[in-house]
């Protein structure tokens, strides 16, 4: 076999194909590409963060709103009564944040005239005074016992005296009646729904719990609210 000289192999070697070389411009096509993607998908990111972002004021002022629109509404309603009765001035700071409900419906009752000429039906001195339309006794009678026990205060009662409030067993427009403890008791929640405090007028409620009545607890002589008054501020 015939040896192949050196010359030959040099010049074989440099016919042989070397690696494929990328050219510069496919280099600068694959780094617009890979930029074009990248900012694609930050554009992407930065749409959706700011879509979200946009909701959640959005939802958030609109939660604003509709509480500022609450407490506007709510501020706006008178949060004083005051009842001028036969022996004088009843003035009540109404809970219109704690019981909304029954407060609205009284101020509603109290623009229809509802209270005015009503009569206290009950006084039970050192218990409550009741003003109402309706002459039963029903759950005075069970009231009668309790208010006697409670006759001696005692410290650690859960309410105080000269609460306002309405039974929770005659609760409707037409049978609404106001009660105004003139001592603490203890289960008041049981029996009324509070809505109110008298701030002024301690004496007069005092005056009232003292008239005479008969063994029913029912005045003697007809003393009433002849009308109530409504103020947001005092």
């Amino acid at each position: 076999m015939a040896r192949i000289k050196p010359q030959a192999l040099l010049q074989q070697s440099k016919r042989k194909k070397g690696p494929a070389r990328i050219s510069l411009t496919t280099i600068i096509m694959l780094t617009l590409i890979v930029v074009l993607i990248l900012f694609f998908v930050y554009a992407t990111y930065r749409h959706w963060t700011q879509r979200s972002r946009i909701h959640i004021e959005n939802r958030e002022s609109v939660i604003e709103g509709d509480n500022s629109f609450m407490d506007s509404k709510k501020s706006d309603l008178p949060g004083y009564a005051i009842l001028d009765t036969a022996k004088g001035s009843i003035t009540v700071e109404l809970f219109k944040d704690s019981s909304p409900e029954v407060v609205d419906q009284f101020l509603d009752l109290c623009q229809r005239g509802h209270f005015n000429g009503m009569l206290f039906r009950h006084v039970i001195k050192h218990y409550v005074i009741q003003a109402g339309d309706s002459d039963k006794l029903g759950a005075v009678e069970d009231w009668t016992l309790k208010g006697k026990q409670y006759s001696q205060l005692d410290t650690s009662l859960k309410h105080e005296a000269f609460m306002l409030g309405t039974s929770k067993v005659k609760h409707d427009k037409k049978e609404f009646e106001l009660f105004i403890t003139t001592a603490p008791i203890p289960d008041l929640n049981e029996k009324l729904i509070v809505f109110g405090k008298v701030i002024k007028g301690e004496d007069i409620v005092q005056e009232i719990e003292e008239v005479d009545t008969d063994e029913h607890y029912r005045p003697k002589s007809s003393i009433g609210i002849r009308s109530v008054n409504l103020k947001q501020s005092i």
